[in-house]
């Protein structure tokens, strides 16, 4: 992640699918539901946590080296 975004330690949805190449809102949930991005609630809102929009990331490029 670049600038702003990765300062923080969460972030929200619309950042996050940004973050992530501008996927869709559906693509997004499945990979919360597959466990593949951690989300986290404060209140009503939902976030995803900037480690875990890492961690996925690495293991794409991990899976792209192999």
């Amino acid at each position: 992640m670049t600038g702003e975004t990765a300062d923080r330690l969460i972030v929200p949805y619309e950042e996050a699918r940004i973050a992530l190449g501008g996927i869709g809102r559906t693509t997004m949930h499945e990979l919360v539901n597959r466990n593949e991005l951690v989300r986290v609630k404060i209140g009503r809102r939902a976030f995803i946590t900037a480690k875990s929009i890492e961690d996925y990331v690495d293991r794409l490029s991990t899976a792209e080296i192999a």
